[in-house]
């Protein structure tokens, strides 16, 4: 698989997400400015990915200073003020906001410990290395537990199809993906699956992103404009959606890229199982709703300027939010590293969360 996101020894290395599919190109990310850049620019993107960047971000950003005689309280208000610009960076996605807080919470318990400040930011880069891993094996496991769901759906020997809205696959992650982890993961077992890829306007993260790392892993594609998924749903061309999501409230509510509410209903209407994969760093039981769930505005030019082009008239009114939020009655199940949770989900959530 492509390698989204890689620690040098030095500096983070990132493939740009926003050349593709005409360019593989990797860049290197030495502080946080470059992080914070690099995340709202969409470089690295995807939920699980740009909160295992956001740790990187914020050693990083305090890597240089904090000289012993600078003072230990001066050092934490610097990892403060870094963290809090890192999460301004993209406010729906949880995961960036608790990869910060993971490493903070680190930082501040080697201080507790009177570790010097050395130590200190080793423990902050140790931390950051170990979410590389632990992302791939949250993957990893998220597609198992879904490719279970689809096996029960599946008829022995077909072509099992699937559609998929944006981009939840290796790239959005460490390794993987989380809606494309059971194809990914069946297909090393041998089921054979045909993924249909909505093109994810504005900035066409299916048609660029989507359909580029499954070519690449030799899983067959079909690019659909946006408008195309009621007719193939209708066709009977659909057994099963798949998407990824940036964060699940705790009534099961899910906030993923624009567009996922219109193909859960679209599913909805057709009897097709509207799956949803999500890490536990994903679900946020402190909203109790999606309706609280902070919604990104994006650049209007994303719209009126969509791939350099001029496609709306100068000085049109842009409407351009960046997620939606698909209501827990329109979603068959949650698909975590811990188990599949089925409605009802506030209680399927808090357990598979908080284990009670």
């Amino acid at each position: 698989m492509l390698e989204t996101i890689a620690w040098t020894g030095s500096a983070v290395r990132l493939l740009d997400q926003t050349r593709l599919p005409a360019e593989t190109v990797y860049v290197e990310i030495g502080d946080e400015r470059q992080m914070w850049d690099a995340i709202k620019r969409l470089v690295v993107r995807g939920a699980p990915a740009i909160g295992v960047a956001a740790a990187f971000g914020l050693y990083l950003g305090v890597r240089d200073g904090g000289r012993e005689n600078d003072g230990v309280a001066a050092f934490f208000r610097r990892l403060d003020e870094v963290g809090d610009y890192l999460k301004s960076s993209r406010p729906t996605a949880v995961n960036l906001a608790w990869a910060v807080d993971r490493v903070t919470r680190v930082a501040n318990d080697a201080r507790d410990r009177k570790l010097a400040l050395a130590q200190i930011k080793q423990r902050m880069l140790d931390e950051a290395i170990a979410m590389l891993e632990e992302d791939r094996a949250v993957c990893r496991a998220i597609g198992e537990h879904g490719l279970s769901l689809l096996q029960n759906l599946a008829k022995a020997g077909e072509v099992f199809p699937v559609l998929t809205h944006c981009n939840a696959g290796s790239l959005a992650t460490v390794a993987y993906g989380t809606a494309l982890a059971p194809i990914y993961v069946g297909a090393e077992q041998g089921m054979r699956f045909h993924v249909y890829a909505d093109e994810t306007r504005p900035l066409l993260q299916g048609s660029r992103i989507t359909a580029y790392e499954l070519r690449e892993n030799g899983i067959p594609v079909t690019v659909l404009c946006d408008n195309m998924a009621a007719t193939v749903m209708q066709q009977g061309k659909i057994q099963a959606v798949i998407v990824g999501t940036d964060r699940v409230a705790a009534n099961g509510d899910v906030a993923n890229k624009i567009g996922t509410l219109s193909v859960a209903i679209l599913a909805r209407h057709f009897g097709i199982p509207f799956y949803v994969a999500a890490p536990i760093s994903s679900i946020d039981l402190s909203l109790p709703s999606g309706r609280q769930i902070p919604i990104e505005q994006r650049d209007p030019s994303e719209v009126t300027r969509g791939l350099g082009r001029v496609t709306a008239p100068e000085g049109v009114e842009v409407y351009n939010p960046a997620f939606d939020v698909t209501p827990n009655e329109l979603v068959t199940a949650i698909i975590t590293e811990k188990g599949v949770v089925v409605p009802p989900y506030i209680v399927g959530l808090r357990t598979i969360v908080r284990g009670v």
